[in-house]
């Protein structure tokens, strides 16, 4: 890239240091505040009723089929991401793959207790064979041939969507008490928190960002993590 092209690209205003320091201090007290409206979302979550599993669900997995309970492996509580992979696919959700690709590694949710499993409505064979694609370790188990899909509405008619359940367990006994979806789920990865911090963001129309900023269309720039060279680049990148 050229160095007019990159004096084309639209910048943050230049300031003294002083300056930039008083404007980021006004901005850390928006995030702190942001951060304890968090804090005491999360308190109420932790406060949510929750509603007993009645189904004993058998699941098909690498191990054998399981039972949902099987699923926490002796710890108490389970969290489930809803992957969507339609039978009929010969490949998994790009956008299911990107936040998996973004997971942090599983033995810090152990280390509190916390068992977490993919599960998606296409046959354990596909996802096998998926999973081996995209180097995954994370435990997948296949819903084919159950109702999981459809009572915890990731499975709408035959339309696949993408969700978040928890789980915790009594002894033997299974309670849901916690649902996302959309949205929602993306604070659970790394990346979009990520591009969060960034100056241009996203890069997606819908966001809120000074006038020039590059933006383009959301949801359509992500790929597998393998396919990335034939992927959309960055607005920022095209100026």
């Amino acid at each position: 890239m050229s160095e007019a092209a990159v004096h084309e690209r639209p910048l943050p205003p230049v300031v003294p240091l002083e300056e930039w320091l008083e404007a980021r201090a006004e901005l850390l007290a928006e995030e702190k505040a942001h951060m304890r409206r968090g804090d005491a979302l999360a308190a109420k979550r932790r406060r949510l009723p929750m509603v007993a599993v009645e189904r004993n669900y058998v699941l098909h997995g690498p191990e054998g089929d399981a039972t949902l309970l099987e699923l926490f492996r002796g710890r108490s509580q389970l969290i489930v991401y809803h992957f969507m992979f339609h039978p009929d696919w010969d490949a998994g959700c790009d956008g299911c793959s990107w936040f998996v690709d973004g997971l942090a590694d599983l033995r810090h949710l152990a280390a509190r207790d916390v068992s977490f499993a993919l599960v998606s409505r296409a046959p354990l064979a596909k996802l096998e064979a998926y999973k081996r694609r995209m180097g995954w370790d994370v435990p997948w188990y296949s819903s084919h041939d159950t109702t999981f899909n459809w009572d915890f509405r990731a499975t709408v008619g035959d339309s696949e969507h993408h969700r978040l359940s928890v789980f915790l367990r009594d002894g033997d006994r299974v309670f849901l008490t916690y649902q996302t979806s959309e949205r929602g789920v993306e604070a659970v990865g790394t990346t979009f928190s990520l591009l969060d911090l960034v100056p241009y963001g996203r890069q997606e129309d819908w966001e809120d960002s000074p006038p020039g900023w590059p933006q383009g269309d959301r949801y359509v720039w992500w790929r597998r993590h393998d396919e990335y060279d034939t992927g959309v680049p960055a607005p920022s990148t095209l100026r």
